[in-house]
């Protein structure tokens, strides 16, 4: 440690030595009276400042005589000017004097590398100085560069970490928030979750994502410097395709427009497409509880792909990140138009079909006895205008997706009930009567093994 003191000392004496030689060399001064000394009339002063704004330092000493003022980064011992004349070659320096006994160093656009400790010396022996300092102050910047797209991307139910690492003086404080304004979801490891509108930290961990979490997070850096920064991340959720459909089964009019809509939700996007109804089959079995024979009535589709013209209308809407509506609409339906339609949707997780069926309601109408009475049905949240004929359509059971009808029979010995339970493309009928379940099978047998 003495060894320290000594050698600073030996170039303090070394340094006045040195400036004394080159301002007296130079100038051709005389040699300072001893017994009138330098005195600094104010403290240097201390600076806070926001980068790229302009400071200087004061310096004010009586009696300088033919003493010079020199002007030192202390922390660095680099010599920045002598005098009137600038040593640092920093185009950002400069020193004034007003020709008594002030000088000024000026800095200008200040930068971080600029903080530290100045000081004003007089090249007495031992030299006089006095220090100030200045502390710059820099607005934040995030230095984080996360574009790794796996980091950012998961399968439905996995962890995404997101950091944002910001700079800045002083620290910056990071925030997190959802560029929608929708609330963020913390999740911890015993499955508990927090909902909240922010979270300040420069890590944010999404366990457990779901579909909803998918879109923008925007990091938000500030420390009270001007200007704030953010940055934007998209999380990307992966997952199989799922179809939400609200009126499975319509009855409607030759010349009616009807619209099937699908709601289909995918990531990445799927593609939708539309089909026909092209073959069908029927299983039979007896159910011994009762005199009923049940069938079982499924669809099959061999890709009779439903092409867009003038009358068949396909659309598109795009509801958010994740979902759209897929909509195909019939316009003036004919005969031939009657039937189950499917909708289709496939991406790189998987495949998801719901499928539609638009009855006829002259058909329909014939296959009942009609009462004579002006009534709507319901299919749904879609009521239809059935004139003068009697038919109730309603749903049984929205949450199983179950539909049940009923038509009431002239005959009032008779009442005929015919069921059918949806799952997905299959239907389940019941009807009480063997012989009309034989004829419907012989139509069948001979619309697949000969028509068809």
């Amino acid at each position: 440690m003495h060894g320290l003191i000594d050698e600073m000392a030996t170039r303090d004496r070394f340094l006045c030595l040195l400036l004394s030689i080159v301002f007296y060399s130079t100038i051709g001064q005389t040699e300072p009276r001893l017994d009138i000394q330098p005195e600094f009339l104010a403290p240097l002063e201390n600076h806070t400042v926001t980068q790229g704004r302009d400071v200087f330092f004061t310096c004010v000493v009586n009696h300088l005589q033919s003493y010079k003022i020199a002007w030192l980064k202390s922390d660095s011992r680099a010599i920045l000017a002598m005098h009137t004349h600038m040593v640092a070659p920093n185009p950002r320096l400069s020193v004034t004097h007003n020709g008594h006994n002030t000088w000024k160093l000026h800095v200008f656009n200040v930068q971080p590398e600029d903080s530290g400790t100045y000081m004003c010396q007089v090249n007495t022996d031992p030299m006089r100085s006095q220090v100030g300092h200045m502390k710059v102050l820099t607005p934040p910047d995030i230095v984080d560069q996360m574009d790794d797209f796996d980091r950012l991307t998961s399968l439905e139910r996995g962890n995404v970490w997101l950091r944002c690492k910001a700079v800045g003086n002083p620290k910056p404080e990071v925030t997190w928030r959802r560029e929608d304004g929708r609330s963020i979801t913390l999740r911890s490891e015993n499955s508990r979750s927090l909902t909240v509108k922010t979270y300040k930290n420069e890590d944010l961990h999404l366990n457990g994502i779901l579909r909803q979490e998918m879109g923008s997070y925007l990091c938000i850096a500030s420390n009270g410097v001007p200007p704030s920064v953010s940055k934007r991340y998209y999380v990307n959720v992966l997952f199989k395709p799922t179809i939400r459909i609200k009126d499975q089964i319509i009855v409607a009019q030759t010349n009616d427009d009807v619209t099937f809509e699908c709601y289909v939700e995918s990531s990445p996007k799927s593609l939708t497409t539309w089909y026909t109804q092209d073959g069908a089959f029927f299983k039979f079995f007896k159910n011994t509880s009762d005199s009923f024979l049940i069938i079982q009535f499924f669809f099959i589709f061999k890709g009779v792909k439903v092409i867009q013209d003038a009358w068949h209308i396909i659309s598109e809407e795009i509801q958010n990140e994740y979902s759209s509506l897929s909509n195909l609409e019939l316009k003036s339906v004919k005969e031939s138009d009657f039937g189950a339609y499917k909708c289709f949707t496939e991406n790189a997780f998987g495949t998801s079909s719901a499928v539609f069926q638009l009855l006829d309601y002259q058909r329909v109408n014939k296959s009942v006895t009609s009462s004579q009475h002006n009534k709507y049905g319901k299919t749904g949240n879609t009521i239809v205008n059935h004139g003068h004929n009697e038919l109730d359509i309603y749903a049984a059971n929205n949450n199983k997706d179950e539909r049940s009808f009923r038509f009431p029979n002239a005959n009032e010995n008779e009442d005929l009930a015919f069921e059918a339970h949806y799952e997905q493309s299959r239907a389940t009928f019941l009807l009480p009567n063997t012989g009309i379940i034989f004829v419907i099978w012989i139509t069948f047998y001979f619309y697949l093994n000969y028509i068809y």
